[in-house]
């Protein structure tokens, strides 16, 4: 029989719970924020902004942990920290910020908490894990509800809403493929050395693809609410929650913290629907609840490997 709690760990548990809480208040409110500022700066700009400050921040991490000598890696884990720059970076969040941009902020969210289900999928195929039918039934309700969400998009003839939210689908398979391709590398180097590396190494090709429209835009008019925003979407929501996700998950345990994960396109909603001109249908409504019902069905009937996999979102 499993005895009582310390009061320490009690404690602890506690202020992990108060601040993935907070992570997704955060998160919920970086789509409308981001929506915000690429009314005034593009993608693109956005993107320039974001991988200029990003590396900073992932040179500051590691010369604060591991002081002037940085970890070294072996010349396969180098290759494969690429390839997560690649996905995690270039694909996942290019995608991503043009997809936030095409779309709604509550679409959004809703859409890119359909990651678990890629993520079950990657490991099917990659032979890690058989799905039971419980899941494959979760599978196929997510689906439904993604098609029944984006059904009055798609009848009204909003072809690029709708083929925004399409391209976050395809953005989310993407950063499933980081989750479960980061996961040995992680066990190996630690989350720090692993973050930090990959965003290094995604960084330049972002940058270079963004230059043009970067250089561009007058960065000395933009208002201190813009660049409030900005530092806030770059360094509080993308870089300290990454980080702030990986310990709560550490001291509570994936399986406890990821159903959290699915009170984001609520919170994105409401504050959508507060600052915004955003409305929801009836069969938005519908449609959301009988995904995240799928998702949540899919990733945790069984003892699925997939919940040891953090989620995180842009």
């Amino acid at each position: 029989m499993r005895g009582p709690v310390p009061h320490d760990s009690r404690t602890r548990e506690l202020q992990a719970l108060v601040a993935g809480l907070a992570i997704i208040v955060v998160w919920g409110a970086n789509f409308s924020i981001q929506k915000a500022l690429f009314a005034a700066i593009q993608p693109a700009g956005f993107l320039f902004a974001r991988y200029l400050i990003m590396p900073a921040c992932a040179l500051a991490l590691l010369a604060w942990t591991y002081g002037t000598r940085f970890p070294r890696v072996s010349r396969g884990d180098f290759l494969a920290m690429a390839r997560l720059g690649l996905f995690g970076h270039v694909l996942h969040v290019g995608m991503v910020t043009h997809g936030i941009h095409w779309s709604t902020a509550f679409s959004s969210s809703l859409i890119l908490a359909c990651g678990p289900i890629f993520t079950l999928k990657i490991l099917r195929w990659s032979g890690v894990e058989r799905l039971n039918r419980a899941q494959v039934a979760g599978v196929a309700v997510a689906c439904v509800g993604v098609l029944v969400f984006l059904s009055d998009k798609l009848l009204a003839g909003r072809w690029q809403a709708g083929g925004g939210d399409l391209f976050l689908l395809v953005a989310a398979s993407f950063f499933s493929y980081y989750t479960v391709a980061a996961k040995p590398l992680i066990e190996r180097h630690g989350g720090v050395v692993v973050m930090t590396y990959a965003t290094l190494l995604g960084s330049a090709p972002i940058v270079a693809l963004s230059l043009p429209v970067g250089l561009g835009i007058e960065w000395s008019k933009l208002s201190a609410a813009l660049w409030a925003g900005l530092l806030w979407a770059v360094i509080v929501s993308a870089f300290a929650g990454w980080l702030a996700w990986g310990w709560v998950n550490a001291v509570r345990g994936v399986a406890r913290t990821a159903p959290l994960m699915y009170l984001m396109p609520p919170v994105a909603g409401l504050i959508a629907w507060a600052v915004s001109e955003e409305r929801f249908t009836a069969a938005k409504l519908i449609g959301a609840a009988i995904t995240l019902g799928g998702v949540a069905l899919a990733q945790f009937a069984g003892k699925s490997r997939a919940r040891e996999a953090p989620a995180l979102v842009d």
